[in-house]
């Protein structure tokens, strides 16, 4: 079966194409953050009109690029949430518009789901079941993974997303848009000695996270400091270290409850190199495995949802006339395959 993957749940127009016989053969992507960049963040109705512009082109590129034809594809998969509403309802019209004509099957796939499938397109994949981190600007989740469709979320942020904690203290530091990368980029030269950030809801028991009191408490510093660029890399420095050692704690935390050793990172943030490090000496250290996707795999792009649309189109392909999109959507929820 091969499958046509369509991204559009924020900022980032992606496609691509799985096959059972080939593995991946294409996969396209459009950041729209030269878009964004002037405001600071994502502006849902540019996302939306640029997803627009963007989807049939890349469409047409991927289907070339695999020498693929509409007579090859045995269905498409699209991102029907959680995201931004406007967004995601331009790749679920245009995928269920396709699906129609070509008279195969439209499906669509939870955005999460995608992001904890990605590790699944590199050449040694991690075998259920595995523990996940999934760490992106929406959503920190941990979840016991026992197989596709089989999740149990052990822990979640009751606030901000990590990713989105970095974005916002990168926005306050005077840092361009998106702010994460720009703030990793910068933690390299601070002095990790200088400032010490909390490790939020690590001193009391159970996996859930609290970002939003780190982001207070490094404006509280910059305050309190010259506002030089020394002072602005110490403490992007100190807050990198406290998000990656609350996660790494947690996700210490949620192997010895589980029982499962191996862990999957996945999502935006989970590109950052000083968290893989930190995660690799942890699994090390219990006697597990890491797996986490290539980098153009980590923030959001159409080979995930390819990937995992074909892995449920195998068990559920059935032809769909209509569609339907979720801004809020429970990885819980889903059906196993």
């Amino acid at each position: 079966m091969r499958v046509l993957g369509i991204e559009t749940s924020c900022d980032e127009t992606g496609l691509g194409i799985y096959d059972t016989a080939h593995g991946l053969m294409a996969h396209a992507l459009f950041s729209q953050v030269e878009i964004h960049q002037p405001y600071g963040g994502v502006v849902p109705e540019l996302a939306s009109r640029d997803h627009v512009r963007r989807i049939l082109p890349l469409i047409k590129k991927v289907m070339a690029e695999s020498g693929s034809s509409c007579d090859d594809l045995g269905g498409i998969a699209y991102t029907a949430g959680p995201g931004l509403v406007g967004a995601l309802l331009v790749g679920a019209a245009v995928g269920s518009s396709l699906a129609m004509t070509w008279d195969v099957p439209a499906l669509g796939v939870h955005h999460m789901e995608g992001h904890l499938l990605a590790p699944m397109l590199e050449a040694s994949p991690p075998r259920f079941p595995f523990l996940a981190l999934l760490v992106s600007g929406g959503h920190t989740l941990l979840v016991a993974v026992q197989g596709v469709g089989r999740y149990q979320i052990l822990g979640e942020s009751i606030d901000d997303a990590a990713g989105e904690a970095f974005d916002k203290t990168a926005k306050m530091l005077g840092l361009t848009y998106p702010g994460g990368p720009a703030l990793a980029k910068l933690a390299e030269q601070g002095d990790a000695q200088r400032f010490h950030f909390p490790r939020p809801m690590t001193t009391r028991p159970g996996l859930d996270f609290s970002f939003s009191g780190l982001k207070t408490f490094a404006r509280t510093t910059w305050a309190e400091h010259a506002p030089d660029e020394q002072s602005k890399a110490d403490i992007a420095r100190a807050f990198e270290d406290a998000v990656i050692d609350t996660l790494a704690i947690k996700c210490k935390r949620a192997m010895k409850q589980s029982g499962l050793k191996d862990l999957v990172i996945a999502g935006g943030v989970s590109a950052n190199r000083a968290l893989r490090g930190r995660l690799q000496s942890l699994v090390d250290k219990e006697g597990g495995r890491l797996f986490c996707p290539r980098a153009e795999f980590c923030t959001d792009n159409g080979a995930m949802i390819a990937y995992a649309g074909w892995c449920r189109m195998l068990h559920e392909g059935k032809k769909q006339t209509a569609f339907a999109v979720q801004a809020r959507w429970s990885i819980e929820s889903l059906q196993p395959v």
